[in-house]
């Protein structure tokens, strides 16, 4: 169903809002307004559409097409692998190209002095997003090195235990497994269902790997490999019974669907911003509960006065100011098209093509339809193929970008639209996933 533009008040002003944001345009000009200010301008905006609901909204074609132009992509190309790092709408790009002129003048006053003390309304932003201090949040370059910071700033001694799954993302794996060559701690590791029938099976899966040992929790809040997403609340609970920390990797989940950090119940939350956030590509968030921040080591060495100060992770010798500030026009605009109809467009682009596929012969699905299971990523594997064939076929034949997962467990392709992504381009990806699933895949 398309609900037109005529159907509700204050449409066109809010068509209007949309297409500056997609010129970068007017909202733009405003980088030297706090965020906080700058949000509520946005929130008024988007009243003006209160009267549809996010799902009403999430169908509302003549919307998207404002939200698909605010994009610089080309439609030469199917991208279906935004989950790995996702183009950034104009307003965003913009505004890290005038930061970046305008530090190279006279650049060690204007970067340092002038641009990157401004660096801190972003930090009360990104609290604002995640519902917490602004004093708890740290500005960083991605998850791996939000996440790392905390993997290798724990005194954790020879013999004890960190605990997490066999389907978290390599690098942790990878730091954990450094961790245990170096200093003889031991990473234990859980299977969980692929994909599980209910979301306690992977609670259970977690309180099964809990041994006295158990010092540190790492969670994947949605599951880089298939997008699930897991009970993170509930492992946190479990944990702390436990006497265990918790560390959750939100590289997938932060601005992908609506949650605060109380809804988590974590001691720790790491993030990349340029997934789902649309953020400069090289920008993270790190997350500490304020009484712990003192408990972690920072990976680049702070001064001791800075033992308590989120800033110790921030540390990380010359850097940028533009991809930090422009991390601003990030927020404005994830604000401007609004995080329920958002979440509602991500879920509704997924099960486009999911409902599709499902019930086409060989073709199973390494992601829950549960909506309390997934979201905007999903996995699918069309049986006789290999992902990494398939993945090849779609690129070179169709120019449909795609990512290839094979796992231990499974195997399959990874699909990840985002906002900018038509129907349309889900329609064709469906049409050869198809042919490849009654046919096979064709030879080269």
């Amino acid at each position: 169903m398309t609900i037109h533009t005529e159907h509700y008040p204050g449409a066109l002003d809010r068509r209007r809002f949309l297409s500056k944001v997609g010129k970068g345009l007017g909202l733009a000009a405003l980088s030297s307004t706090t965020v906080a200010s700058l949000l509520k301008d946005v929130h008024a905006a988007a009243g003006r559409v209160a009267r549809l609901t996010p799902e009403e909204a999430a169908r509302d074609e003549d919307f998207w097409f404002d939200i698909q132009q605010s994009f610089s992509v080309t439609r030469g190309l199917v991208n279906l692998n935004n989950g790995g790092v996702s183009p950034s709408p104009r307003v965003v790009t913009e505004a890290l190209v005038r930061y970046t002129w305008q530090q190279e003048d006279a650049t060690a006053y204007t970067m340092w002095q002038i641009l990157e003390p401004q660096s801190e309304t972003i930090r009360t932003g990104l609290a604002e997003a995640f519902g917490c201090d602004r004093e708890e949040v740290a500005i960083t370059r991605n998850a791996s090195d939000s996440l790392e910071a905390l993997l290798f700033g724990f005194d954790l001694r020879a013999g004890d235990e960190v605990l997490t799954t066999t389907q978290d993302y390599p690098r942790m794996l990878t730091t954990l497994r450094q961790r245990e060559r170096r200093e003889g701690i031991v990473l234990k590791t859980v299977r969980i269902p692929v994909p599980p029938k209910d979301p306690s099976e992977i609670t259970a899966a977690y309180e099964a790997g809990f041994t006295p040992r158990t010092r540190l929790v790492l969670v994947s809040h949605m599951v880089n490999l298939t997008g699930q997403i897991t009970p993170v609340r509930d492992i946190c609970e479990l944990a702390r019974r436990r006497g265990a920390e918790t560390i959750v990797d939100g590289a997938h989940s932060f601005a992908q669907f609506r949650f605060t950090r109380d809804d988590l119940g974590c001691d720790y939350f790491g993030t990349s911003l340029h997934k789902w956030l649309h953020a400069p590509k090289g920008t993270g968030m790190l997350y500490v509960r304020r009484e712990k921040i003192g408990r972690v080591w920072p990976l680049f060495a702070a001064e001791k006065a800075q033992d308590t100060d989120i800033r110790k992770f921030e540390e990380t010798g010359t850097r940028s100011a533009a991809q930090r500030l422009a991390i601003g026009e990030a927020l404005l605009f994830h604000q401007g098209v609004g995080p329920a109809r958002k979440e509602a467009r991500l879920r509704l682009l997924a099960r486009h093509w999911m409902n599709q596929l499902k019930g086409e012969p060989g073709v199973r699905f390494n992601t829950s339809f549960d909506a309390r299971q997934s979201c905007a990523l999903a996995n699918v594997h069309v049986e006789g193929t290999e992902p990494g064939a398939v993945c090849d076929y779609l690129m070179r034949r169709h120019k449909i970008f795609a990512t290839p997962i094979v796992h231990e467990e499974f195997k399959g392709v990874r699909i990840t639209p985002s906002v900018y992504t038509t129907l349309r381009e889900l329609d064709r990806f469906c049409e050869v996933m198809s042919a490849v699933a009654r046919k096979g895949l064709p030879k080269a």
